[in-house]
């Protein structure tokens, strides 16, 4: 059985007050001299291939003379709202390399490429049309991963970071020649993954949406696998969408945990992981509750797709509570109440 691909592109959401407050509150808020649509003023585009020659689905892009000046210190300043809380002390030896604009995806994101003029040392970020349903995934990523994310909103224009690591599909196709004590680890670190999209209900988490960040140890590599698209947070309607073990591009991982692990180690990593969300929603309570109450106000999917995926989790965890869920916030509080309901001794949601 593989995981399903969307039922078609998804439509964004607009960021609702409450919403638009949380963020505020939690410093997500900024005012910059540049939206979205201000990118889209480009002249010309050339595809962008990579080191194969092979397309990469992204175009730099190019501008006038005069749009390039403008985009020049403006992009400069909101990576140093990113890097620095906004000193612009850094702007001096920093400029913009390259802009690249992709088609592929539901947020048609541009990449922007800073360089350090100094040392010709380079970083990324990107810019994106917002989606509320993507901002709700940013923050649960925030509150109940082992990672943390930096992005800004300003009215209809998304900022975030580059997550640095090893595409997925590029690590599975050149990576998995490792000795047999890396090979557990990888797959010991998908079983982890699988577990934390699962819990929150992030979706579409194929090869090419997550990035693997590797780190020498003493013995061997660590593996951190980081989700790199939040379109698809509580999103669909299958219930599968949201285990990466079911889409095909991940075959290759999986097989691994089948040749190395027996069942009983991947239920001890999945109670481990579940125990580190556990603790993470404690440090975090009053931050996910309020997430949590908006995101049950509001509404992020349609009504099929809601009463398709409190039915399959129903039918999964042999819970008739699902049932009464009306949209997907409060899905997504039932499904993280339930799957770690033995480390909790009060709900998250507090009356």
């Amino acid at each position: 059985m593989q995981g399903d691909v969307p039922s078609k592109k998804k439509v964004p959401f607009n960021v609702n007050k409450d919403l638009h407050n949380y963020l505020r509150k939690y410093g997500r808020i900024s005012h910059s001299k540049i939206q979205y649509d201000d990118l889209l003023r480009f002249n010309t585009s050339v595809p962008l291939l990579n080191t194969e020659g092979e397309d990469t689905l992204w175009e730099t892009v190019y501008y006038d003379q005069s749009d390039r000046q403008f985009l020049e210190k403006a992009l400069t300043e909101i990576y140093a709202l990113l890097k620095t809380d906004g000193d612009t002390k850094v702007l001096e030896h920093l400029g913009v390399a390259r802009i690249d604009y992709c088609l592929f995806g539901n947020t048609n994101p541009f990449r922007v490429r800073i360089i350090n003029r100094f040392n010709d040392n380079y970083d990324h970020f990107y810019i994106k049309k917002t989606d509320a349903s993507r901002i709700y995934g940013l923050e649960l990523e925030h509150i109940l991963s082992p990672n943390r994310i930096v992005y800004l909103v300003d009215n209809r224009t998304l900022i975030e970071e580059h997550i640095a690591g090893i595409p997925g599909d590029t690590f599975i196709e050149n990576n998995l020649n490792e000795t047999p004590f890396n090979k557990i680890r990888i797959a010991k670190e998908f079983v982890k993954f699988n577990e934390r999209c699962f819990v929150r209900l992030l979706g579409d988490m194929r090869a090419y949406n997550y990035v693997v960040d590797i780190t020498p140890d003493i013995e061997g590599s660590q593996y951190r696998i980081r989700a790199i698209d939040f379109d698809q947070q509580s999103y669909e309607g299958k219930k599968s969408f949201y285990l990466p073990q079911y889409f095909k591009e991940n075959n290759p991982i999986i097989f691994l945990g089948i040749q190395h692990m027996k069942p009983e180690t991947v239920i001890q990593y999945q109670l481990e992981e579940r125990s580190l969300i556990a603790t993470r929603v404690k440090a975090s309570r009053d931050r996910l509750r309020e997430l949590i109450m908006i995101m049950m106000k509001d509404t992020i999917s349609d009504e099929e797709k809601v009463t398709q995926l409190r039915e399959e989790l129903s039918y999964h965890h042999k819970n008739d509570s699902f049932l009464k869920c009306k949209n997907m916030g409060e899905i997504v509080l039932k499904n993280i109440e339930l799957i770690l309901k033995k480390d909790f001794k009060q709900s998250i949601i507090v009356e």
